[in-house]
């Protein structure tokens, strides 16, 4: 089984809060972290814990934080394949509060890779399945490669200008950034799905009505929503490059989506294991 990611890694520093500061107000906690993060670092770990092994595609800021992602992202076991960019890596702070929510604020360009960059581009030939989460429209281009390509509403931009076949679009029905409408994308996608959190989602194969389905219950307490969008699309992604009927590859994403809940940050945390 061979699986890959192509996105963008943010440093995050998160802090646990029993709610979220109001305008001027200040707010204590007790403990804070940071990890290589972001919707590719999220979905390449996802993966890596469910084939054994991925490959990320990303690029980097040429600086101390850009180096300790790629450090961080290869303690976990991650590969990385990555371009290195001439501005600084893009790094956050998210607020964990006490009811599970997560609120980011970031800083800086995000950095995807692009199919320009000279990285081990023909693997992706050999893919059973890759997740799509940034880059530009070559990049997308390259992807297609794979037997299977899923891909996020959040990088619409360049899949329109790609012009190629997306086996399955993933979107939040919460998030504005992700919209997508029918018509958005020329070959339009073989399947479209909108995650709705706790109520599940929707999804729709081309010529056939809308279906839904259920999120799948949390192993334990609900500890924070961060990178649960993205644990979800990557667990889709392996169960569809498995050969899975897209019903029990929607299940299996939902399982990863709701362990992501169950666990802090975007890897586990501090004690995140290498």
């Amino acid at each position: 089984m061979k699986v890959a990611v192509c996105g963008h890694v943010e440093w995050i520093e998160f802090v646990p809060v029993e709610r979220v500061p109001r305008q001027g107000e200040i707010v204590h906690a007790t403990e804070s972290w940071g990890e290589a993060a972001g919707g590719g670092g999220v979905a390449a770990v996802q993966l890596l814990r469910l084939a054994g092994a991925c490959t990320l595609f990303t690029a980097f800021g040429d600086d101390e934080l850009g180096r300790l992602c790629r450090s961080e992202l290869e303690r976990l076991g991650v590969r990385v394949e990555a371009a290195v960019r001439p501005e600084p890596q893009r790094h956050g702070f998210t607020f964990l509060d006490y009811d599970g929510e997560r609120t980011i604020t970031v800083v800086g360009l995000r950095h995807g890779p692009s199919g320009a960059d000279t990285l081990p581009w023909d693997e992706l030939a050999a893919c059973d399945g890759v997740y799509f989460v940034s880059g530009d429209a070559e990049a997308v281009r390259r992807a297609r490669a794979a037997r299977v390509l899923v891909a996020t509403a959040r990088s619409l931009p360049a899949l329109e200008e790609a012009e190629v076949k997306i086996d399955v679009l993933v979107r939040s029905g919460s998030d504005e950034a992700e919209r997508y409408r029918s018509g958005d994308l020329d070959p339009p996608p073989h399947v479209v799905i909108e995650t709705n959190g706790a109520e599940g989602g929707i999804y729709a194969v081309a010529g056939e009505e809308p279906r839904s389905f259920s999120a799948e219950p949390l192993p334990g307490p609900r500890r924070d929503t961060y990178g649960a969008g993205d644990s979800f699309a990557a667990g889709l992604t392996y169960g569809l490059a498995q050969g899975l009927p897209l019903e029990e590859a929607l299940v299996l994403g939902s399982r990863c989506g709701a362990e992501a809940i169950a666990r802090s940050g975007a890897h586990g945390g501090p004690s995140a294991p290498g």
